[in-house]
């Protein structure tokens, strides 16, 4: 499928909004995500507040590049790395012992969902910003996921600071990523195929 071209003004629009604590809502490799500064215990619980979604559920984060990880996690399983770079479908891995991010971010036990992402405007964005960024779908906590740009709710696309016009036209196929739990001694198990 050819993609669209990444207006730089969208990125930067969006990048401004992101260290300001705001939330953007954005197209990733999967579906449309609600995000913000993965380390702004302010920002998250923002994100919180919009989707009305319980806290003792912890969110996911995207990070561009697979060297970044140990930034994040303490004790990262050798086969991690050899899973991000193998999987061919968007992978969610759920690391125990995060650090350096908002605590409210986190799971109750500590630990945290990270995709590798590969996608063009989050790729991009990701460079620019350094740091992780929160991605929750865009919709009301127990509200169907938006398979599209079209099936975003009102509520959601004024409840955020900056709206992503890349990939508004496009039609994605709607589906999370596989989401995988690891231990730091590299047993694994699939939460979600």
């Amino acid at each position: 499928m050819q993609r669209a071209f990444v207006d730089r003004e969208d990125v930067n629009k969006a990048l401004d909004t992101l260290k300001n604590g705001g939330l953007i809502l954005y197209p990733t490799d999967t579906i449309w995500g609600i995000g913000c500064d993965a380390t702004n215990k302010e920002a998250v619980e923002k994100v919180f507040a919009l989707k009305g979604r319980d806290k003792s559920k912890s969110l996911i984060v995207l990070l561009h590049n697979d060297n970044q990880l140990a930034s994040y996690v303490q004790d990262i399983p050798e086969v991690a790395y050899e899973l991000i770079e193998y999987t061919e479908k968007p992978l969610t891995i759920v690391y125990s012992k995060a650090k350096n991010l908002a605590e409210n971010a986190l799971a109750e036990d500590g630990s945290i969902g990270i995709r590798i992402v590969r996608h063009p405007f989050c790729e991009q964005l990701l460079q620019r910003f350094r740091k992780p960024i929160i991605s929750t779908s865009a919709n009301i906590s127990g509200a169907s996921s938006p398979t599209c740009f079209d099936d975003i709710s009102e509520e959601i696309l004024s409840g955020v600071d900056y709206v992503v016009t890349y990939g508004q036209r496009e039609k994605g196929d709607g589906k999370s990523s596989t989401v995988m739990k690891i231990d730091p001694s590299g047993k694994f198990e699939f939460l979600r195929k």
